[in-house]
């Protein structure tokens, strides 16, 4: 607690401490008034200011050298009396200025002396930080003039020495903090803000400043990495400062032509200030570009986040402060910014998705046409460069590259509608798209994987909703890299021409086969982005597409992928699924002239694998245009239903998966409550479908899967309407068992299983032995099994040819009853009325007596599984 409250009493304390201190200039006086001034009160002692600060300049202004001791004692105790009160004096401010500048130059005509000792200079440095916070008001104006302009630049130089050339942290931090204060930047809450005309002001006086400011700040940031983090901050937080002073939009803006004629006494003065003309703008942000453009490099890939931080505020300031005087240097401030979202540290991802957010909303891009431009160059660049460097990076330089493509095309936003109607632009982009996402088809497994029947009573597998085969990519393997990818595609469908990209892309899809499975990826993910399907932009679009032009480029694709030529391509080697060249009608739709070739024998693991992946590309677009759409979906059941079904029930195993797959999307976005549902509902379409087909040879093998999914996956519901179905198989069975036996019993097998699923169940032989007998239910007896093997051995021998002799037959027919049955008048009656299901599963197992003793193999093995299960009802 001060002990003199009142100037009288403090000017008797503190008189003789400084009148000694006048007389003889030594450490210990200075130390004597130093504990004077503690006991006295901050109110005293600003009505004594002036007289404490003369002892202590005097002896700072005595001729010849003095011991470093005392000038350290003398700044020291300077700086405290600043501390406690205010500077209310422009002269008085001045001269403390130059008298402290002094103090950290060598002496004049000293020749080698050594400079000041780091402790000194770090009390000079805070001495000076310390008076430029104790300025009054508008006093601290009075230093902005062009007459003191020598002075500020001294004391500039002064400093930004230190803060490049010294080794201790501390000097190079407090240097650099002291000139922030120095150019009115300072971070403090006490710091006096500039008006408008101030900050005029002051950008004229320190653009004298920036070529030798900008230069030393940039060599302080790119240098020795073990002079800390702090140092760095604080030299790049410092730069955009001083940058976004002098290279400010606004005052620029209002920088006249020509240079104003100053008074005939101020012409020396006038040849250091610098005229902020167009001709100096322009030249100076050449160089600037320079500058940021190693800076950038630089602080973009330093080991610490908060460097990385302070890189994303100084774009954040120069974007919005210069956005059209350094827009030459945007194009690197942008790369980095959009790189930086990805990064390690989620301070900074969070801060640049806020400088971006920030960015898009205020319009900087949209309505800034240089802007606009540098982006739009950048993304012609980068697409044209992507394939080679998708090719030679690793997986975190290809995530860096395709978040910096991202990120073009979010910051352009809407206006990417209008630099994709350059033929250019388009093309460069779809190129790189369809090369950076081909695929890689030389997995022998995924044409290996074959779907094989399940047995009864797990008629209807899970079926996973948006599942999604995993894709294997030529030039990445990262999953990371294809979100990237997925992204691009939406936003280019989100802000885009629909109808002009997807025209393009669809050009590409038909143009080459080499392209057809990229084109196909890059067309599903237009049409979710162009819906807003998980979508992440920076700013809403200025119009969406209506519902009509959503169905209407569905409906195209459609048209494309269920084409016969890109629908029903070679999977496999199976010679039941080989067809002979037939023209082929779609249900639901017209005939096509496009004609099913027949498949090359010896196609390529190779070629088969692409051909897989193609459809299930396709059928993921199905998927996905349903999500589009939604319940409109419904209206183009009638073409996309039944194709996905032939898929469902295919052989492939990953095209089967997949088909399934988006049944159950469709599910969901129609909105059925099952697939059950789905096919009940459409069953009328379906059946009818299925018997056109039947009538073609070429296509009833597609009619057999379509068959095949609907027995599958619905309920005993779905028999009456699919039985006189059911029945034209039998009928195709009967005409073609020479080459069609092996299709129809797949098919005929799913029948069975069907009927023993939903009017019956199986049971072990050790529950039927513990059931007790119902009631009308007949137990055969050892003569009628005897029976039954006799009659099939000879039935098997004369379809061997070994027809039996009559002797032999006459034997046989004498063979002993070993119990003689009784009369079974339940059985006939049984017989005699036999339900629609039991009629049906006795029409199929007697096609399969005939194919008992058939020539081909795979014909006898499906023959013997195709025989339904044990069931009672049947």
């Amino acid at each position: 607690m001060a002990v003199f409250d009142t100037p009288q009493e403090a000017f008797g304390a503190l008189r003789p401490a400084c009148v000694q201190l006048t007389r003889a200039q030594t450490a210990e006086n200075v130390w004597r008034l130093q504990a004077r001034l503690a006991a006295v009160s901050a109110p005293a002692l600003q009505q004594l200011q002036e007289y404490v600060l003369f002892p202590l300049r005097f002896a700072l202004k005595v001729p010849g050298p003095k011991p470093e001791r005392v000038v350290l004692s003398v700044v020291q105790c300077a700086a405290s009396v600043l501390a406690a009160t205010c500077v209310k004096k422009p002269e008085l401010l001045q001269e403390l200025f130059s008298e402290l500048c002094t103090c950290l130059s060598a002496p004049a005509g000293s020749g080698t002396a050594a400079s000041p000792s780091e402790e000194l200079k770090l009390a000079v440095i805070q001495a000076l930080h310390t008076l430029m916070h104790s300025a009054y008001g508008d006093v601290v104006m009075s230093l902005y003039q062009p007459s003191t302009l020598p002075l500020l630049g001294f004391a500039v130089s002064l400093l930004l020495g230190l803060a490049e050339q010294e080794k201790a942290k501390q000097i190079k931090l407090s240097a650099l903090k002291c000139l922030q204060v120095l150019v009115l930047q300072c971070d403090c809450q006490e710091h006096r803000q500039l008006d408008e005309d101030e900050a005029q002001h002051c950008g004229d006086l320190f653009a004298s400043f920036l070529p030798g400011i900008s230069i030393t700040l940039s060599r302080v940031i790119t240098g020795d990495i073990k002079q800390g983090h702090k140092s760095t901050v604080a030299a790049i937080r410092l730069f955009y400062l001083v940058v976004g002073l002098v290279m400010a939009d606004t005052q620029l803006a209002r920088i006249p032509k020509k240079k104003e004629k100053l008074p005939e006494e101020q012409s020396r003065i006038s040849e250091l200030m610098v005229h902020r003309g167009p001709d100096w703008s322009r030249s100076t942000a050449e160089k600037l570009s320079l500058l940021l453009q190693k800076v950038v490099g630089f602080s973009s890939v330093h080991p610490h986040w908060k460097v990385r931080l302070e890189l994303v505020e100084l774009i954040q300031h120069l974007l919005r402060n210069c956005s059209r005087s350094l827009v030459d240097s945007f194009s690197h401030l942008l790369k980095a910014l959009v790189g930086l979202v990805n990064d390690e540290s989620s301070e900074v991802q969070s801060r640049c998705k806020e400088v971006l957010q920030g960015t898009a909303e205020q319009g900087l891009v949209a309505h800034n046409r240089a802007l606009t431009d540098v982006l739009s160059e950048n993304l012609h660049s980068l697409a044209t460069a992507l394939p080679r460097l998708m090719n030679s990076q690793d997986d975190v330089g290809k995530v860096a590259t395709l978040s910096l493509l991202l990120g073009y095309l979010k910051l352009l936003g809407p206006k990417i509608s209008c630099v994709l109607n350059s033929v250019s632009h388009l093309q460069r982009l779809s190129r790189a798209l369809v090369q950076v996402l081909e695929l890689d088809v030389t997995d022998v497994r995924v044409v290996e994987g074959r779907r094989w029947g399940g047995p009864a009573g797990s008629l209807v597998p899970c079926l996973q909703r948006g599942a999604r085969q995993r894709k294997h990519f030529r030039f990445f393997a990262e999953e990371r890299v294809f979100r990237l990818l997925q992204q691009v595609c939406r936003v280019l469908g989100y802000y885009g021409n629909l109808y002009l990209l997807v025209d393009h892309f669809l050009g590409l899809y038909v143009e080459s086969g080499a392209y057809r499975k990229q084109a196909a990826m890059v067309l599903n993910e237009l049409l979710a982005g162009a819906a807003g399907l998980a979508v992440d932009v920076l700013q809403q679009r200025d119009t969406a597409p209506s519902p009509e032009d959503l169905q209407a480029s569905v409906t195209s694709i459609l048209d494309e992928y269920t084409a016969q030529a890109n629908w029903y391509l070679i999977t496999s080697l199976d010679t039941e699924e080989m067809s002979p060249e037939q023209p082929v009608q779609r249900p639901g739709g017209t005939r096509s002239s496009v004609l099913l070739l027949a498949p090359e024998p010896r196609a390529t693991a190779r070629t088969m694998n692409s051909n897989i992946w193609q459809i299930c590309i396709q059928l993921e677009g199905v998927s996905c245009f349903a999500a589009v759409l939604g319940r409109q979906f419904r209206l183009l059941l009638l073409s996309a239903l039944y194709p996905v079904l032939e898929k469902a029930g295919d052989k492939t195993l990953l095209i089967s998966e997949t088909a399934l797959g988006t049944l159950a999307d469709i599910c969901e976005a129609c909105a059925y409550e099952s697939l059950q549902s789905l096919i009940n509902d459409n069953s009328d379409y379906l059946v009818n479908g299925i018997s056109l087909s039947l009538r073609q040879l070429a296509h009833q093998s597609h009619a057999s899967q379509v068959l095949d999914t609907m027995l599958r996956h619905s309920d005993a519901s779905l028999l009456p309407l699919v039985e006189d179905v059911i029945q034209d198989v039998l009928s195709a069975l009967d005409q073609s068992y020479s080459n069609q036996a092996a299709t129809f019993l797949g098919v005929l097998h799913s029948v069975m299983t069907a009927l023993v699923q939903w009017f019956g169940s199986s049971c072990s032989e050790e529950q039927r032995q513990s059931r007790p007998v119902s009631q009308g239910q007949r137990v055969l007896t050892r003569h009628e099994v005897q029976r039954f093997f006799l009659d099939y051995v000879r039935q098997k021998q004369i379809a061997e040819g070994n027809l039996p002799d009559t002797e032999e037959e006459e034997e046989a027919a004498e063979v002993p009853v070993l119990a003689k049955p009784e009369p079974d008048n339940s059985a006939a009656e049984g017989e005699a009325a036999l339900p629609s299901h039991a009629e049906l599963a006795k029409a199929v197992l007697e096609r399969c007596i005939h194919l008992l003793s058939d020539r081909s193999l795979r014909v006898r093995l499906k023959r013997n599984t195709g025989d339904a299960p044990e069931c009672p009802a049947l």
